[in-house]
């Protein structure tokens, strides 16, 4: 989901806003996966342990120094400066443990290594460190991908037909309205779709990424489930004896807020991931997998591209090829631009100016009328 190499990040586009929103096709393209796949060098599907636990190191590195450069000096600062440099701390140190997320994204796609068993064990420990359950989220992002841009069958902001939108909705369109569920969904949005599966798919009986036995998962993965759930349980008691020893507000400042913001970056780059004027949505009449994993687009968000690994800007070509380590996948962008034309959907509209849009341009999705094909959905937001 991002390519944390060397190689620089494609130039944001400097089209118009109507080229920008101009839909992308929803037919069939011309050209099949395995096209796709030799237009990308073959080193690029090639997985580095070494290279790999290079990310894990030095983003660990770096949270260790912002961790040392709060303790040491933020409480020497005379206010209200230091009222300034707890904020400061908060979202630099957020910024950083979202790249240590993304890094364990990559351990759950098997991206991350050759050996599945080091993959999970890696993947474990750092989204349980971040109070994710690892096994949990792995295996409903893994029917994610299997079936984006199905409305009947995704996994995460699937968008809800105008039929099905709620009786306040007409009571939030409006600025004040999308700004309160804008921040609901960014500091909410995660626990409440881990808890409850909000903004997942339907199921017949109730959803919970923690419940072994709940409709999301296998009997064959129910195991997992517990390991999960008892990663959470060892980090949490690990936070509670810590709180005992240091305080309750030592560990909010030092690990609860920018784990917050984690959740928030979170939320936010797979809000504008799958969400967006442009991008079509299929019912079972029209989907297929090819045109779903299409049905992404790739943002810009600057210098956070970089310390996100680039899960950010090339996640077109991660959807497309799972499996390939993000220090690779912005070669792969390059290389399959060409073939993909049209079908390939990038924004670089400012982060800010694209959360406003899309909270005020896709709240539901309907069939056009003149559409031939009935099974393929667009966002709108006329109530």
């Amino acid at each position: 989901m991002g390519a944390g190499g060397r190689m620089s990040a494609p130039p944001a586009s400097k089209n118009s806003d109507r080229h920008v929103l101009r839909r992308m096709p929803h037919s069939k393209p011309p050209f099949n996966l395995g096209q796709i796949k030799k237009a990308i060098p073959p080193h690029c599907f090639n997985r580095s342990i070494l290279r790999s636990f290079s990310y894990v190191v030095y983003d660990l590195l770096i949270a260790s120094l912002l961790y040392y450069l709060a303790t040491a000096y933020i409480h020497r600062i005379p206010p209200p400066l230091s009222a300034l440099a707890w904020p400061l701390y908060w979202i630099c140190q957020g910024c950083v443990l979202t790249g240590v997320w993304v890094v364990a994204h990559e351990c759950g796609h098997h991206a991350f290594s050759d050996y599945q068993w080091l993959d999970d064990t890696v993947g474990l420990v750092l989204h349980s460190a971040l109070l994710v359950p690892y096994f949990s989220w792995k295996y409903s992002h893994r029917r994610h991908h299997s079936n984006t841009g199905s409305l009947d069958r995704d996994e995460v902001f699937v968008p809800k037909l105008k039929s099905r939108i709620r009786w306040y909705a007409k009571y939030l369109n409006n600025p004040p309205g999308r700004i309160l569920t804008v921040l609901l969904t960014l500091t909410l949005g995660w626990p409440l779709y881990l808890l409850f599966n909000v903004s997942g798919r339907d199921y017949d009986r109730f959803a919970c990424h923690y419940d072994p036995y709940g409709p999301i998962y296998s009997d064959r993965e129910r195991l997992q489930i517990f390991i999960s759930d008892a990663g959470l349980i060892a980090v949490t008691y690990g936070l509670y004896h810590l709180a005992t020893l240091k305080g309750l507000s030592w560990v909010l400042c030092i690990y609860g807020v920018p784990l917050l913001i984690v959740n928030s970056f979170l939320v936010l780059i797979t809000w504008l991931q799958h969400t967006h004027p442009a991008l079509p949505h299929y019912d079972s009449s029209e989907w297929d997998w090819l045109r779903g994993a299409l049905s992404t687009m790739d943002r810009d968000y600057g210098i956070l591209n970089r310390v996100f690994h680039n899960i950010t800007d090339t996640h077109v070509a991660h959807h497309l090829f799972s499996t390939m380590p993000h220090y690779h996948a912005m070669e792969a962008t390059k290389a399959i631009r060409p073939i993909l034309g049209e079908y390939y959907q990038s924004d670089g509209t400012p982060v800010l100016k694209a959360i406003w849009r899309e909270a005020n341009e896709c709240i539901y999705v309907e069939a056009d009328e003149s559409e031939q094909s009935k099974g393929v959905f667009w966002y709108k937001n006329k109530l």
